[in-house]
């Protein structure tokens, strides 16, 4: 553009296409330092399904399904005469969900709303017509609006096979099974991840009689250290979760008396009364225009070739982050990702790169988080380490919360003690790996543990007598070094 061109025009500075915590924190970044902001939805509610259908949901459900089946009582039962009888109605199990819900709903509008932002919010469906218009399809009709800025934050939706019928009473995605009308007595859950996991978990503490089949030797088997992944196979079928691992779906069909009939890959058969289909998701790019504007999407219908830095497409003022570009699809990472592109966009140097260190937490019975290496990731890099370990049951709180099996499990570098990774499964396990993650933020060693002082009794003095269960075993891996070194010098002579 020469001097005397004059700069193009547009309705706003940024346009942001989803609502969700990647689109939100986008939206919140720019408006924040005085850029003009629209943020298009197609939803009734922003949120996206994190608020609506995902995260918030399932977490909220989950301490309601601990509470209604008297869960945590029964952690206390020792020593202890407790009978517990819940009326677990859908409606009484739905009902805190819907609370939390809509006080997330109105948060996120009044964020929007805020004189320190003044967002513009449209409702309606998004496709892009060049790289700086977008056409939104309202219940009034269609308008075209402009930006400098477009951020795509459309998330993703869950995976649904043409080869399953669902329907609204007994086969659901992880969308509609917010929708259920009736408690099952019996379900089976399709797909070991995150999802799958979760859910099997939650309604088998509300006594439903839960299977989980993944295709798969264990669930959860990609994003968990292996030792973690077996205790947590371990506790859930102790719990009464049955387990068909290295299966999958044949076929599904309902029923007349309205139960589910399944057939597995390996011969076996079951009927139930639900059946949650949770094996993976695709982006939510559908419709949006965005392949024919030159911008590749996937398979599975994720945004590719975006900068891990920028969050920039293949056309240099359209970002897009959160789910729709595929892994790590967590709503903390999502969150960063968009106030990053933004950052980039607007040129707000006191944010430049997304951290390294990112945790994951799992909301299962057991929790689970960590952050960090595995041991799988060590002996894969060639890092020589040990590992530290402690249980709750031994310690004070462990014993009054009733979780003696519980266990934070530190990963050790063997040359230096430096923290490598963190590993905790048990009650407010993704809380109690932050501990560790401040440790790693800053290149700490197990001596931070060992040094610190927490208070007594509490979960996170945990993480001291799994730092000396590490220094025993490193000062044991020293010292046969040593023997080694002084061997090799009476060789020598």
């Amino acid at each position: 553009m020469s001097a005397s061109t004059p700069k193009p025009t547009y309705d706003f500075e940024l346009i942001v296409i989803g609502g969700g915590p990647a689109g939100e924190k986008g939206t919140a970044q720019a408006a924040y330092f005085g850029h003009r902001v629209c943020l298009i939805e197609e939803w009734k509610e922003l949120g996206g399904a994190c608020i609506n259908w995902g995260t918030l949901a399932s977490k909220t459900l989950r301490e309601s399904a601990l509470f209604l089946s008297g869960f945590r009582t029964r952690q206390l039962g020792e020593g202890m005469a407790v009978e517990f009888k819940a009326d677990v109605s859908l409606s009484n199990f739905m009902a805190r969900k819907n609370m939390v819900q809509l006080r997330e709903q109105q948060r996120a509008r009044r964020s929007m709303e805020a004189p320190w932002h003044n967002v513009q919010i449209k409702r309606g469906t998004a496709r892009l017509a060049d790289p700086h218009t977008v056409l939104v399809k309202t219940l009034e009709g269609e308008i075209t609006l402009t930006a400098e800025i477009i951020l795509i934050a459309t998330g993703s939706v869950p995976a649904r096979p043409p080869s399953i019928p669902f329907n609204d009473e007994t086969i659901f995605d992880s969308t509609t099974i917010l929708e259920m009308k009736r408690l099952p007595k019996s379900m089976a859950v399709v797909g070991g991840g995150v999802i799958g996991s979760e859910y099997a978990c939650l309604f088998n503490a509300l006594g439903v009689k839960s299977a989980l089949i993944h295709p798969k030797g264990r669930a959860l088997d990609s994003l968990l250290d292996a030792e973690i992944g077996e205790e947590f196979m371990t506790r859930i079928r102790s719990a009464g979760v049955e387990l068909f691992m290295n299966d999958s779906l044949e076929s599904a069909a309902r029923t007349n008396e309205n139960t589910v009939k399944l057939k597995l890959k390996s011969g076996k058969e079951m009927e139930v009364d639900a059946l949650l289909y949770a094996l993976g998701r695709s982006g939510n790019t559908g419709g949006m225009g965005l392949k024919e504007l030159g911008i590749p999407i996937g398979k599975y219908g994720h945004v590719e070739r975006v900068d891990p830095m920028t969050y920039q497409t293949t056309i240099p003022n359209i970002y897009a982050a959160g789910d729709v570009i595929g892994a790590p699809a967590l709503a903390s990472t999502s969150m960063e990702q968009g106030r990053l592109a933004m950052c980039h966009a607007f040129k707000l140097h006191y944010k430049s790169k997304l951290s390294t260190i990112l945790p994951a937490g799992i909301y299962t019975i057991p929790e689970i988080s960590q952050v960090g290496r595995t041991e799988q990731d060590c002996q894969r890099e060639g890092i020589p380490y040990v590992v530290g370990k402690s249980r709750f049951g031994q310690h004070g709180r462990g014993l009054i919360i009733g979780d003696t099996e519980g266990m934070i499990k530190l990963i050790v570098d063997a040359t230096n003690g430096k923290l490598l990774g963190v590993h905790v499964i048990g009650e407010i396990a993704s809380e109690l790996v932050h501990i560790g993650m401040a440790c790693l933020m800053y290149d700490g060693d197990i001596d931070f543990f060992i040094q610190a002082v927490f208070n007594y009794p509490t979960l996170g003095d945990v993480y001291k007598y799994a730092a000396y269960d590490a220094l025993g075993k490193l000062n044991r891996v020293r010292a046969e070094a040593v023997k080694v070194a002084e061997q090799l010098r009476a060789e020598a002579k």
